[in-house]
């Protein structure tokens, strides 16, 4: 097969807040997909960035269609510093995730912002976008999409875990890619250190001088969300309908509070790995670790701590980009109508190759 190469922007913004991530890469295909990590950037929100996607879940449907529109040209003025800044001479197209502002497949809805349509014609570039929607309308829970990216560009791992906003885990389970959300993580924790004017619990040094409180910890473990069978995926909507109602029950100090829902991550997370390494008769299990959370050296010790498989860290350019790197990947499936969502994963009444396409004929 003729090497084919693709060179893609990919545009990444969590749940949690943290900023943009902007990860130019190089991607490649012989007989099967690799990728070179070009030229990486993580802009920080500011103040007002932060209050206005913070604040988008309970704004009327103008204001957010405003918003939509106003994110898109603000991703393009990003990506257009980012290409000059970086002196970026060649990119076939933009792959964008958006900000997901709401997400309930149950209700057979998904919103991510940042329009593609702004962001194509503000940069100028081709932009390949809103891939949950279409999983969503075939039945599927419009996420997690990065498993496709794990099975094709990290498959020596037993299991690939994403530690951000939402804790999700993928893995092959017979000839299948399996994956699910586990449980909210960063999104509680900075809700939480940021209440405090902290964007973030540096390596979880907080979290390790607090107390454990027994009560919390057992009703949150308790939740029926962790009973579910998959497929499922978690949004804003359960951390505040769920979880945020639970802990403010207690009335916990700032220090237990972490302790206590740290725990409770690593606990979910260590029980998923070491019950699926059972299935897949895996004694000696391999977890790649990305996202924010794989910073917070006192979850991941934990996690270390409570389950049997062997934790693997990547370099910090794989922990911060991974997931803009797998959405340009999508991107390139998409422009080739190959599959980038498995109904394996999302419960889609079929695999199918989702994304928008925008701006192809501007230039």
């Amino acid at each position: 097969m003729e090497i084919k190469n693709w060179y893609v922007i990919g545009i990444m913004s969590g749940t949690s807040l943290d900023g943009v991530d902007l990860a130019y890469v190089k991607i490649s295909r012989n007989s099967g997909y690799d990728f070179e990590l070009l030229q990486t950037e993580s802009l920080e929100y500011s103040e007002l960035w932060k209050n206005k996607l913070q604040g988008a879940f309970t704004i009327s449907g103008e204001k957010l269609t405003e918003l939509d529109a106003e994110y898109g040209i603000f991703l393009a003025d990003q990506v257009r510093k980012f290409i000059a800044k970086r002196n970026i001479k060649k990119v076939d197209f933009l792959a964008s995730h958006g900000h997901t502002i709401f997400h309930d497949p149950q209700k057979n809805y998904t919103l991510q912002i940042g329009s593609g349509a702004h962001l194509a014609a503000r940069s100028g570039y081709k932009v390949i976008c809103d891939f949950r929607v279409q999983d969503v309308a075939l039945g599927g829970q419009g996420a997690p999409l990065v498993p496709i990216g794990d099975k094709l560009l990290f498959g020596t791992y037993d299991f690939c875990l994403n530690i951000g906003g939402f804790a999700n885990i993928s893995f092959d389970l017979g000839s299948e890619r399996i994956a699910y959300d586990i449980c909210p993580a960063n999104i509680v924790l900075n809700h939480y250190t940021r209440s405090r004017g902290l964007d973030y619990d540096d390596k979880g040094q907080v979290a390790s001088q607090g107390q454990i409180n027994k009560g919390l910890l057992d009703e949150l473990n308790n939740l029926e969300f962790y009973l579910q069978q998959r497929p499922k995926s978690l949004g804003y909507e359960f951390v505040e309908e769920m979880i945020l109602p639970i802990i403010e029950n207690y009335g916990l100090s700032f220090k237990d509070i972490l302790r206590t829902y740290n725990e409770h991550i690593a606990l979910q997370i260590a029980n998923e790995i070491d019950s699926k390494s059972k299935i897949l008769n895996k004694d000696n299990s391999t977890v790649l670790i990305t996202g924010g959370g794989a910073y917070n050296d006192f979850m991941i010790r934990r996690i270390s701590e409570l389950s049997k498989a062997e934790i693997k860290l990547p370099s910090n350019q794989l922990i911060e980009f991974k997931e803009a790197l797998i959405f340009a990947l999508l991107g390139v499936l998409k422009e080739q109508e190959e599959i980038n969502c498995l109904k394996s994963v999302t419960g889609a009444c079929m695999d199918h190759s989702s994304g928008v396409v925008y701006g192809s004929k501007l230039k």
